[in-house]
């Protein structure tokens, strides 16, 4: 388990993730991984691929998850735009 990865949902989290909070855990997985801090040139593309689909999978999950007992003051569905598509 990596041990810098917090928790994103509430009540662990008083306020929504941001997508900074999203993009760092989905970094430091990516990392623990990997192996690799950072990557050497030849894998950033890869690399840099993995973490924009994890964050994109975890924005989807924080956004489909029902926490029971957790009453956030404006519920709303919504459809979590891609964090990758966000970036560019």
């Amino acid at each position: 388990m990596c041990r810098s990865i917090k928790t994103l949902r509430p009540p662990a989290l008083p306020e929504e993730a941001t997508e900074d909070d999203i993009r760092a855990a989905a970094l430091q997985y990516v990392r623990k991984v990997s192996g690799f801090r950072a990557p050497a040139a030849h894998n950033r593309e890869v690399f840099d691929r993995a973490v924009d689909e994890i964050a994109d999978a975890t924005a989807r999950l924080l956004a489909d998850l029902e926490v029971r007992g957790h009453h956030p003051a404006a519920a709303r569905p919504r459809e979590p735009e891609p964090v990758a598509a966000r970036a560019r």
